[in-house]
């Protein structure tokens, strides 16, 4: 299919247009006009780039890609070297920040809350992006923390007091932390994120409500696949994940 079909539907399916977000989202470089083959990852890092372009990718579709609101505008350095790999190789980079991660399909936090089996019941925060609803059966942290851990294959950093009962849940994928206090508000027992910052450990202390950071990429990594197995359902197109591990 054609790149700007491709481009089309996918920010019409996203509903692109009604969010405020801290990158463009849609085509950031702009490579062959024909699509075939589509490479899906977390971060448009240089491995995933070289990766993509060596399996013979089209167009590269990720949920970080480049341009950050008050990053440095120079194309210098790591920025260059990951444009110039693009445009040599004339593939395509699309980008979709937060319009992936609030798609209630395949958005990062409908994927991560089906993988780990949580019944949403509503959205909150910045754009309804985050979710919450509850477990199944209600379980200790500890026996959730497990559950998370198998379901990632990442062990994630808890606070919170191992055997109290875990019922009701909220989640946002990624840097989601500053959200935590907008959850607990909601009445929540838990709440999952990708990473943490100092101020979460003294409200999760104070509240007795358990923080979980599982990694912001790991838990990210679910919306980006969706979306290019459902495009590649729907048109006919090739698709691969390539998933670059990150620790953080």
């Amino acid at each position: 299919m054609r790149l700007n079909e491709l481009r089309d539907y996918i920010e019409s399916e996203l509903a692109v247009s009604r969010f405020r977000d801290y990158c463009p989202n849609g085509v950031q470089v702009e490579g062959r006009t024909e699509v075939r083959r589509i490479a899906t990852a977390v971060t448009a890092s240089q491995a995933v780039l070289q990766a993509a372009t060596a399996w013979g990718a089209d167009a590269i579709l990720v949920h970080h890609g480049y341009f950050w609101r008050n990053e440095d505008a120079g194309i210098v350095g790591i920025k260059k070297r990951r444009i110039a790999h693009l445009l040599q190789h004339d593939v395509s980079l699309l980008v979709y920040h937060l319009p992936l991660d609030a798609h209630p399909v395949f958005g990062n936090n409908a994927q991560l809350g089906e993988r780990l089996g949580f019944i949403k019941q509503g959205n909150f925060g910045e754009q309804d992006i985050a979710c919450y609803g509850e477990l199944v059966h209600a379980q200790t942290l500890q026996q959730l923390t497990r559950h998370i851990e198998r379901s990632l294959q990442r062990a994630p950093l808890v606070i919170g007091h191992a055997n109290p009962h875990i019922a009701r849940i909220a989640w946002c994928s990624g840097g989601g932390q500053g959200y935590f206090e907008q959850a607990v508000a909601l009445g929540v027992d838990a709440f999952l994120t990708g990473e943490i910052s100092e101020q979460n450990v003294h409200v999760a202390q104070e509240t007795g409500v358990a923080f979980i950071a599982a990694g912001h990429h790991a838990t990210e990594r679910y919306g980006v696949q969706a979306l290019g197995e459902h495009l590649s359902a729907r048109f006919g197109l090739e698709h691969r994940f390539f998933d670059q591990d990150n620790p953080v």
